[in-house]
């Protein structure tokens, strides 16, 4: 085998060395493209694990409010358990910030504020140790409005690691406060941009005396965890909002939350894979056909059928092997590429601001690099097939093989049953496997229906074609080798099925967002905090800023929005609570996907997402008693009051995978005894002038800053204007956020039109090499039509005739497969994947251009492939016989 690889494999390589490079190139890009994504998320997911461990260092337990805050009197109760060794309490914030010496030209940098005891860092956790630099006070670790910073902050504020004289002294802008810090030193805390101040000092700061975020929790050497934890839940005074968690639940949080999204890139990184399969299957079955003769020879030298098998199926792993290897190489130079150019991030969101840096596996490169050898072998396998069927005798005359016979149509019918029923099954730990193997299934049982399909087609049109003979005889052919035709459009249908699915899907998608923006941004202009990249408590406007907005000259009606976390369970994402002006008919202003409900007397109706539904399985009509447990009081004299929560209606939202639970802000207020909001949509009175309504607006938000508490406020930054300071709120028109997010759409869908121009380019490449494999093997046949005096032109029509009769059923069929994969995409894939659905968007225009491009390819192709055999060769070829 060995000898022959060297030999006559190398002979054919060497004299169609682009050939061979075409078929590489496409396996190379698949695996290339699937491997950079995993090596990307992986990288990613590393990074962040590695900068959670560092911030929560190694703590047994976790303790968490699910929404809010916990208060100092639980960490006193917990503290002085006896199976706990440590217990330290935390206190998280969000800020804005930027070195004062450059306040008026330096952009704000997102800032995660961390407060902890000091003293209980060294053992619970080291990275956040604060180190002052020389000459700090002996008491500098406790002192007030003191921060240190890691070296991501350090870098992004531009304070040089050792320290200056005088201490660099920072401006924090959180809400509508603006606040004065001064840093004496740093933490090694990897990750993103952090500064770690101790625990009472932060409380003063922020105006939080006596909250916490979180209490971590190192329990005494045998304790027993799980019995530790009932015991807890057990004290009297438990709050039932309180939550325990697993120190390595927020990674695995991400990680399951990121897990559908990688998988979805990862299988349309695949279609270029399974496309490059079809282009190894043309070039080989061309390779074959032009070596016909030889492997006749080969035949009668002694190979056997099995052996002229194994050579062409060994031609093909090495066409894997080496499109493996280099798609290996380029997808970790992508991958490298994109990690420092772009950060862990792939357009998810879910690792936004990480910096990994590469990780590379040789378990999954052997892996991808396994499914592009497998690939090229199962691209292979046809044209083996023929060789080790080749007619040694007849081939050697130059007859080709005139099989035509069609494979076994039930073998079609049987695949699409069976992907009718695969794609009824649930997902697979959130991962639409079922799906996925439905979609393999549809495409290979649609392919192998193309003999009847053709046979069929062909038969009804043979009438039409009776009185052109020339027409009558591409016809006739086509449907009497219509096994051979099937073979020779096969790669157009799955390329070009593939292309439909994905446009019928994309469309689908952005029609359904258009709809649910417009449902959703129902005001002309909103105004919101500033502070928008630093998030949480950062971004949030305070109490009374509406009600003043609401009061100015030019303001028609405000409606406020809040947004909140809620952190149900701890194996989950956290949901997002939104609390909006709901009035009387709440479908006026939620995009429901049904009726929705009376509430009845005595409870509070909510409105949850499709993905709560999903992760939560709850359903309209019932009660959430989970929901109550979360707005249940922190301590007795706590404003909220317990609630029971009765589930209205489900709404469509395509912003949060994990979840959404929105209610009226009136009964958000009284629960939580919290008015500030996040957002503000406001309806400008008919002319009003807009620069001056802007500009009242920025002075209420002035005065609201002004009257705002404040630990070590800094007041004079509040005035803007006057040094240059940026502003408070900023103003976003409802077209802007429609203009922005379609824009955002477009771009991350952006990877599907390039890959569906691959896919159909190597499907056109296919038919290319299939009609030249034909002709070859036809010379004789047209030098006998030559001979019955058609002449050139008539015998190019003939098989300009047949490329346009088969493309065109390859066109009529890869629509009609590619159709039926949008609809397991669209309402299958796309739930179970993202917890949403969408309404079916078929644009009609741009599939008929794709099919008119496909058949005007496909018959230019045919032509083309068929003048070198309709020449003087192919007349000279019909002696050969003499």
């Amino acid at each position: 085998m060995l000898a022959l690889l060297r030999t006559f494999s190398w002979q054919d390589l060497r004299h169609h060395p682009w050939r061979s490079a075409a078929a590489m190139a496409a396996v190379m890009l698949g695996v290339a493209l699937a491997f950079a994504v995993h090596v990307i998320n992986a990288s990613a997911l590393d990074e962040f694990s590695q900068a959670v461990r560092a911030v929560n260092g190694q703590p047994d337990l976790e303790v968490r409010a699910m929404q809010g805050a916990l208060g100092e009197d639980l960490f006193a109760q917990i503290a002085t358990h006896p199976d706990v060794a440590r217990a330290n309490p935390v206190l998280e914030a969000t800020a804005m910030a930027r070195p004062v010496a450059l306040a008026p030209v330096a952009a704000p940098v997102a800032l995660r504020l961390l407060g902890a005891d000091a003293l209980l860092l060294p053992a619970m956790a080291p990275a956040l140790m604060p180190r002052p630099w020389e000459g700090a006070a002996r008491d500098a670790l406790f002192a007030p409005a003191t921060v240190y910073l890691n070296p991501a902050a350090l870098q992004a504020l531009g304070v040089p690691p050792e320290g200056t004289q005088p201490r660099p002294t920072l401006q924090l802008r959180t809400g509508l406060q603006t606040l004065a810090v001064q840093v004496a030193g740093t933490v090694s805390a990897p990750g993103a941009p952090l500064a770690v101040m101790d625990i009472g000092a932060a409380q003063d700061l922020l105006g939080r005396v006596g909250q916490l975020t979180r209490i971590d929790l190192q329990l005494q050497p045998g304790t027993d965890r799980s019995a530790f934890q009932q015991a807890l839940q057990a004290l009297p005074g438990w709050p039932a909002q309180a939550t325990l968690a697993e120190p390595g639940d927020a990674a695995q949080r991400v990680s399951n939350l990121s897990r559908a999204y990688r998988v979805n890139l990862t299988v349309l990184a695949l279609v270029a894979l399974f496309t490059g399969a079809f282009l190894v299957f043309s070039v080989l079955a061309l390779s074959v056909a032009q070596r016909g003769p030889q492997f006749a020879l080969l035949a009668v030298l002694g190979a056997t059928p099995r052996q002229r098998l194994a050579l062409v199926l060994a031609e093909s792993a090495l066409l894997g092997v080496a499109g493996s290897l280099a798609g290996l190489a380029l997808g970790t130079a992508l991958a490298s590429a994109a990690l420092q150019l772009l950060g862990g991030d792939l357009g998810g969101g879910y690792f936004a601001g990480v910096q990994p840096r590469l990780q590379w596996s040789l378990s999954a490169a052997l892996l991808y690099g396994s499914l592009g050898v497998a690939a090229a072998v199962a691209g292979g396998w046809w044209p083996a097939r023929a060789a080790q069927a080749l007619p040694p005798a007849q081939t050697l005359k130059g007859l080709g093989s005139a099989s035509g016979r069609a494979g076994r149509g039930w073998v079609g019918l049987v695949l699409i049953a069976a992907s009718a029923g695969l794609a009824a099954l649930p997902p697979v730990f959130g991962i639409p496997l079922a799906a996925y193997v439905a979609i393999g299934l549809l495409l290979v049982g649609g392919i192998a229906l193309l003999p009847w399909g053709v046979a069929w087609l062909l038969q009804r049109l043979q009438p039409l074609a009776a009185r052109h003979p020339l027409t009558l005889l591409a016809l006739e052919r086509a449907r009497r080798m219509r096994g051979t035709a099937a073979i020779a459009v096969g790669g157009v249908v799955a390329s070009l099925s593939l292309a439909v699915a994905l446009t019928v899907m994309v469309a689908s998608f952005r029609g359904s967002v258009i709809q649910w923006l417009d449902a959703v941004l129902p005001s002309p202009l909103y105004v919101r905090s500033a502070l928008q990249a630093a998030g949480g408590d950062a971004a949030l406007l305070p109490p009374g800023f509406a009600e003043a907005v609401a009061r100015l000259p030019g303001v028609d009606k405000v409606s406020p929005l809040r947004t909140s976390p809620l952190q149900l369970s701890a194996t989950r994402p956290a949901l997002t609570v939104l609390s909006r002006p709901l009035g009387t008919d709440p479908a006026q202003v939620l995009p429901l996907t049904g009726p929705a409900l009376p509430v009845p007397a005595g409870q509070i109706g909510v409105y949850v997402s499709e993905a709560v539904v999903d992760l939560y399985g709850v359903r309209p009509g019932q009660a959430w008693p989970e929901l109550s447990k979360a707005f249940m009081p922190v301590a007795p004299d706590n404003q909220a009051q317990a609630a029971t929560f009765f589930i209205a209606g489900v709404w469509r939202d395509y912003v949060r995978q994990t979840g959404a639970i929105t209610l009226d802000s009136a009964a958000y207020q009284r629960l939580t005894g919290d008015t500030r909001i996040s957002d503000l949509a406001l309806w400008p009175a008919d002319g009003v002038d807009m620069a001056a309504l802007q500009s009242r607006i920025r002075n209420a938000a002035q005065q609201a800053s002004a009257a705002a508490p404040a630990g070590t406020s800094d007041s004079g930054a509040a005035n803007h204007s006057a040094d240059g300071n940026p502003p408070l709120v900023e103003f976003v028109s409802a077209q802007s956020i429609r203009e922005r997010s379609l824009q955002i759409f477009d771009r991350s869908f952006a990877v599907t039109y390039w890959l569906q121009a691959v896919a159909i380019g190597i499907g056109l490449f296919g038919v290319a090499a299939s009609f030249s494999a034909q002709v070859l093997a036809r010379r004789k046949e047209f030098g006998l039509l030559a001979h019955l005096g058609l002449t050139r032109r008539q015998i190019l029509a003939v098989v300009a005739g047949e490329g346009a009769a088969w493309t065109g059923i390859g066109a009529i069929a890869g629509v009609l497969l590619g159709l039926a994969v949008s609809v397991v995409l669209v309402h299958v894939v796309n739930p179970q994947s993202f917890h949403w659905t969408m309404e079916m968007n078929i644009p009609a225009p741009r599939l008929w251009a794709l099919c008119a491009a496909v058949v005007v390819s496909g018959t230019v192709t045919a032509w083309l492939a068929g003048r070198a055999a309709a020449g003087r060769d192919a007349v000279m070829a019909v002696k050969e016989d003499w």
